[in-house]
């Protein structure tokens, strides 16, 4: 690599590693909050680049880079080491107990896709008791209805603009409720399950719109509604769980401040990365379908299935209620539960703004 090549990609990590830093809604800042491990790895790949490399001129700019490399290397391997085995747990382990607990599967189907079997091979061969799809329209409602026979409670809500859901349950739906808590063509579903002993728990299922330029410039959409539901999960006196594909990673502010807001736990934590996002790029994956529990929840097992034709891995769980509250949990501060409500009225402002 030439150098002026080296010294150019160098000054742009370090840049790409502190921009997330910036608390802006801006996409093209909310984007670097996405690729942390890739950045690590580059880093590491530079900062051993510049140790081989032979100054004879001057031999101070490669000790000049190292030291500034090293810090955001740091910076990034403790945000990494959150989501391995060397970080510290949320949520308990525990055997999954199928009358005291619930298998869910939650899965991006992408809605171009029409690999409507392997989807239903998949629900087919786990057998979960809860499946939520989201990108689903009339299509794909038809062609996986094959599955209904096993599943009488469904919610249904196809749409052709990618935002269509669909839910199917095994086990008794004591009531749903259909919102649009921020656009009004962007479903979310609040509902309350019955568990096999009798146990009530509720469900959060979400798919929030992403920070893209072909869709929102920034992500106060996204924000708000995250937010929002954490606020009532948190309100909630029930087990509860916040399920979907929420267009943000597991790692940035959002997802941080979402954990302190509403209480819940995140199973990933000291466990691993199970990235659902590219399916079909390896080198470009992050964890962006989440199943977030609250702390009256064991975890019995996570897994990022195999592929579906879609663009994302489905995930499922295995999560059993446990009698002893003991979850890790995140404490919000007073400034965090200050951003955390300005974000949510920002988002319902730009709501009012749209109109009916």
């Amino acid at each position: 690599m030439p150098i002026y090549s080296l010294r150019i990609f160098s000054a742009f990590l370090i840049i790409a590693t502190l921009i997330p830093f910036i608390k802006w809604d801006y996409w093209w800042i909310r984007i670097f909050d996405y690729p942390q491990l890739q950045k690590l790895v580059l880093i590491l790949l530079c900062g051993i680049i510049w140790i081989k490399i032979d100054f004879d001129q001057n031999p101070i700019e490669k000790w000049i880079w190292l030291v500034v490399l090293s810090p955001a290397a740091l910076h990034l391997f403790f945000k990494v080491k959150t989501f391995t085995s060397i970080g510290k747990k949320m949520i308990d382990s525990v055997p999954f107990e199928k009358n005291n607990g619930i298998h869910v599967l939650v899965g991006n189907v992408l809605q171009s896709n029409k690999s409507y079997y392997k989807v239903v091979s998949l629900i087919n061969r786990i057998s979960p008791d809860l499946v939520f799809l989201v990108e689903t329209d009339k299509n794909w409602v038809e062609g996986i209805c094959s599955i209904e026979e096993n599943y009488p409670n469904r919610i249904l809500i196809p749409k052709d603009n990618t935002y269509g859901m669909a839910l199917y349950c095994k086990l008794e739906i004591i009531n749903s409720k259909i919102e649009y808590l921020i656009d009004d063509d962007v479903p979310s579903i609040e509902l309350e399950v019955k568990l096999r002993n009798g146990k009530v728990i509720t469900i959060y299922a979400i798919h929030p719109t992403p920070p893209v330029p072909t869709e929102n410039l920034k992500s106060s959409e996204r924000d708000a509604e995250i937010l929002i539901v954490g606020k009532k999960a948190k309100n909630n006196p029930k087990p509860s769980m916040v399920i979907g594909d929420l267009n943000d990673v597991a790692w940035s502010y959002t997802t941080k401040l979402f954990l302190k807001i509403s209480g819940m736990a995140d199973p990933r934590r000291g466990r691993g990365f199970f990235s659902t996002f590219h399916a079909k790029i390896p080198l470009m994956r992050w964890p962006l379908d989440h199943i977030f529990l609250s702390k009256h929840f064991g975890l019995g097992e996570l897994k990022v299935m195999s592929g579906i034709g879609s663009d994302h891995f489905p995930i499922c769980i295995k999560a059993s209620l446990k009698s002893e509250k003991t979850v890790e949990k995140l404490s919000a501060s007073g400034d965090d539960k200050k951003e955390a409500e300005e974000k949510m009225v920002k988002g319902k402002i730009k709501k009012n703004k749209k109109g009916p």
